[in-house]
């Protein structure tokens, strides 16, 4: 049934529950892979699962495998990503009897995940997995759990040929795509055409709909500057002279002009805490046209005027074929002009960090030089923390497309290594991935680059070797002032020479003006993967990318970044 799915690569650890399945992937010539965690199994299947739109395959025995899936299953959950994920479980003659590593994972995992399906029967497999793909590419996409007892799996049954098929349909997302409702379509399409200061807001559901040709279109021809949470960068390029980069905690430009703007039209995001500074950035009494795939998700977290529940592509091309043939109105013109020369004044305001000679490195410099050496279809994976913050402001996306990936679904620390790893090997050899960690997160999970050497993912690292948990740091400093850390400091490690002990290259960098040269060797560099340790400041109150916590000022009860 995967293979009729056409699955690509399947990430995982084995165990005696499912020994039968790994037996048939061998017997099959399906590609599968052993990884060193089934948590760094499930975030490689996400961004393999970013980079393609198709369902990613992990699986894991019962009980700790089993449960070392959460985190990552959550990631894709809160991310909408499409994943299928294969638990093995306790033999049911012998269940509940202190069979060895058992536990209660059905309950564990079934809040984790858009659905679990119990496959209580091996005669039912093929429906079962053809219910996991549907489920998983479907509405808001997700992770679908296929829980597999032990006598199911080491069971037998004769299928009749007819019985091994897949529906088309569910190969990938986005499936089964819905239109807007009419009247509430027309009723943004008046909105928009008497507004004169209107902006799109994007999410992560532009990617996931392929929305990026309805979303130029409709940007260029209404002449609407675009901003873009984390997930959503490279709704359109971030070169574009209508892109206003990232708003909500992390800004460039794009809060001011949400401050001025008359109409806000919101396209596939969740409006969650970061993208709206907690909750505080939309404005009051702006009207917003809400596009999103789940009905509910509407009004959650912000009044919706008119909410159109559908596919994001198909509700832009409706609203670009329902507005009048009419001039813009006064005043529209002039709003988008402003973007370029306000987002020339940031870069200007900016060169501090973007071009920093300082040392240790300043995070920004080392983005910059990411900006210049990376070609238009290269990918870059953030992790959580510092790399995706750092990434998501300063990180310039040169097309539409997911060329900027990072794990905001659950915000987990360690998706750095593995979700490079998926996400080179979804890209093929020719397009080059780089990966964004900290020292913290590469800790985590520094064992993945064995399993990207032993694959032939040579995907280019870079390490934030900041010899410390960088954001808790800088936190600490910002609420309780200089010098009260708790916890939050590493040892000192030469990250290159542990890639070299894993048989990848290793390059250490300390000076910014080798920056250049190390990463374009690592670009260069396809026989196996690089690492970059590049040391950077160790000064809490300059580890942040949009502020500097010596000005910081943190009102009480808030997360000040």
């Amino acid at each position: 049934m995967l293979q009729a799915h056409h699955v690509g690569p399947m990430f995982g650890m084995g165990g005696f529950q499912l020994l039968p399945f790994y037996e048939a992937v061998r017997a099959l010539g399906l590609k599968h892979y052993l990884i060193n965690d089934e948590r760094c199994g499930t975030f490689a299947a996400d961004a393999w699962a970013r980079v393609t739109n198709r369902p990613g395959v992990v699986d894991a025995t019962l009980g700790p495998g089993a449960t070392n899936l959460v985190t990552g299953l959550v990631e894709s959950l809160n991310a909408g990503i499409p994943l299928v994920a294969i638990a093995g479980d306790a033999n049911r003659d012998h269940a509940w009897k202190n069979m060895t590593q058992e536990a209660r994972q059905v309950e564990i995992l079934r809040p984790a995940c858009k659905e679990l399906l119990r496959v209580e029967s091996t005669k039912r497999i093929p429906e079962f997995v053809r219910r996991a793909f549907a489920i998983a590419t479907s509405g808001r996409p997700g992770p679908v759990v296929l829980d597999v007892p032990e006598d199911v799996c080491h069971g037998e049954h004769s299928f009749a040929a007819d019985e091994i098929w897949a529906d088309p349909g569910t190969l990938m997302a986005q499936a089964r795509r819905t239109r807007p409702d009419p009247l509430e379509l027309d009723r943004a399409a008046a909105l928009l055409a008497r507004a004169k200061r209107p902006l799109l807001l994007v999410g992560g559901g532009i990617h996931l709909s392929a929305a990026y040709d309805a979303l130029l279109a409709l940007a260029e021809a209404q002449q609407i500057p675009v901003a873009h949470t984390m997930s959503g960068k490279g709704a359109i390029a971030c070169t574009h002279p209508l892109s206003l980069g990232l708003f909500g905690r992390y800004s460039r430009i794009a809060n001011d002009f949400v401050a001025e703007a008359d109409l806000l039209i919101v396209v596939g995001c969740k409006l969650g805490e970061i993208a709206t500074k907690r909750f505080a950035l939309m404005p009051t009494g702006v009207p917003v046209v809400h596009v999103e795939i789940v009905p509910e998700e509407i009004g959650r977290t912000t009044r919706a005027d008119v909410a159109l529940a559908a596919d994001a592509k198909l509700a832009l091309q409706d609203l670009l074929a329902a507005l009048p043939a009419a001039s813009l109105p006064e005043g529209r013109a002039e709003f988008a002009a402003a973007v370029v020369p306000r987002m020339a004044a940031w870069r200007v305001g900016a060169a501090d960090r973007l071009e920093s000679n300082e040392t240790p490195i300043n995070v920004g410099r080392l983005i910059n030089e990411l900006n210049l050496a990376m070609a238009d279809d290269d990918v870059l994976v953030a992790d959580g923390g510092f790399a995706g913050h750092w990434g998501g402001l300063l990180f310039d996306t040169k097309k539409p497309g997911r060329h900027f990936i990072a794990d905001r679904g659950f915000a987990s620390i360690g998706y750095g290594a593995p979700g490079a790893m998926g996400a080179q090997m979804a890209a093929g050899p020719k397009r080059r991935v780089v990966g964004l960690t900290g020292d913290g997160g590469f800790n985590m999970t520094i064992g993945e680059i064995e399993t990207a050497r032993r694959v032939g993912a040579n995907y280019v690292l870079c390490v934030f070797n900041n010899g410390a948990s960088g954001y808790v740091k800088a936190l600490q400093h910002a609420v309780y002032g200089a010098g009260n850390y708790q916890s939050s400091d590493l040892a000192e490690t030469d990250y290159a020479a542990a890639a070299r002990a894993f048989g990848c290259h290793g390059i250490r960098v300390e000076d910014p003006n080798t920056l250049a040269g190390a990463i374009r060797e690592g670009l260069d560099n396809t026989d196996s993967p690089t690492v970059l340790d590049v040391v950077v400041t160790r000064d809490p109150a300059r580890m942040l990318p949009g502020v500097d916590n010596r000005a910081l000022r943190v009102e009480k009860g808030d997360r000040p970044v």
